[in-house]
């Protein structure tokens, strides 16, 4: 009995002098609204709640797949494009939730270059990152538009910001509709937008998402249930309160514009869980349905299980 005593009370001062388990959390890019859950589930109290203390950070040495696979970060922000291809090459993480359900981006253009469709493509600069995906796209898009891919200029310009690019030699860009958008509009330009979405069930698929490494899952279950439980909460409480959510955002990382963030958390509300019965559910289909065409497109020679790629358990009510 004594000692029985002794543990609980060694167990009560242990909480009480924070011995929270230390976990990583990388993010795939600068902190933006996709990631408000995270730092939601942070101040508000939920990491702690579970007896996790959390830190975010952004990628430095690697991407966020690389981190997460490698055991550097314990969870990781990233995209199911990117999650597929680290599958095919034998790399095991995993999806653990959708943070948006639909996919929100789309080729973006300033108005006085005249791109309303993607046949509009035909004569025009895109600035891109080289990716193979990326030319497919334009591929498809423009084929369903009647266009003509050969006739556009793709260059190869990295990070560089929209607004710079716009202004130099690209014509149209990649975007996320509830970032650069809102920013185009509190800059005052105005924008045409060509979501991808409405043009190809295909491209409909999850992006950003959250991953962990199948080690992970397998030796410290009980970890990824209270982390993932913690981040519904943050993405919950920000679907119900996108200015209250916005403001712990640029608490979090005061550098960011708050009215840009307030607008893009207003936008990002409806659009985090959207149809879904709950946020963060993912579909095998829309899982299947990327890989195969990326498939048809010849981007990849074989295909994988993607029933593996992803899980909806830590997330089921």
């Amino acid at each position: 009995m004594i000692k029985r005593i002794a543990i609980l009370f060694a167990m009560v001062a242990a909480m009480a002098f924070g011995s929270e388990k230390k976990i990583t959390a990388v993010l795939d890019w600068t902190p933006n609204t996709n990631h408000t859950g995270l730092y939601v589930a942070k101040e508000m109290g939920y990491f702690k709640d579970e007896g996790l203390d959390v830190t975010i950070i952004q990628p430095a040495n690697g991407t966020s797949d690389q981190l997460v696979a490698s055991g550097r970060a314990d969870f990781g922000i990233s995209y199911q494009e990117s999650v597929t291809f680290a599958r095919l090459e034998g790399v095991p993480i995993v999806s653990l939730g959708a943070i948006i359900q639909h996919n929100t981006s789309g080729f973006a253009s300033v108005e006085e270059k005249k791109i309303e469709t993607p046949k509009d493509f035909e004569g025009k600069n895109y600035g891109g990152w080289g990716s193979p995906v990326e030319t497919a796209t334009l591929k498809e898009l423009m084929k369903k538009d009647g266009g003509d891919f050969s006739k556009v200029n793709v260059l190869t310009t990295g990070d560089m910001d929209f607004f710079k690019a716009s202004k130099n030699h690209v014509d149209f860009a990649w975007v996320f509709e509830g970032w650069t958008n809102i920013e185009a509009k509190l800059k005052g330009y105005d924008i045409n937008y060509i979501p991808l979405n409405e043009y190809s069930d295909a491209l409909d698929y999850y992006t950003p998402i959250i991953t962990t490494s199948e080690r992970k899952i397998i030796k410290e279950r009980k970890d990824v249930e209270k982390f993932m439980r913690a981040v519904k909460k943050g993405y919950e409480y920000a679907i119900k309160n996108p200015m209250s959510a916005a403001e712990i955002l640029t608490r979090a990382v005061p550098e960011l514009d708050e009215k840009l963030v307030k607008e893009s958390q207003k936008f990002l509300a409806g659009k985090y869980q959207d149809d879904a019965p709950y946020w963060g559910k993912q579909k095998e289909s829309v899982w299947i349905n990327y890989q195969e065409w990326l498939y048809e497109n010849n981007l990849i020679k074989r295909k994988t299980d993607m029933g593996k790629a992803f899980t909806n358990e830590f997330l089921e009510d």
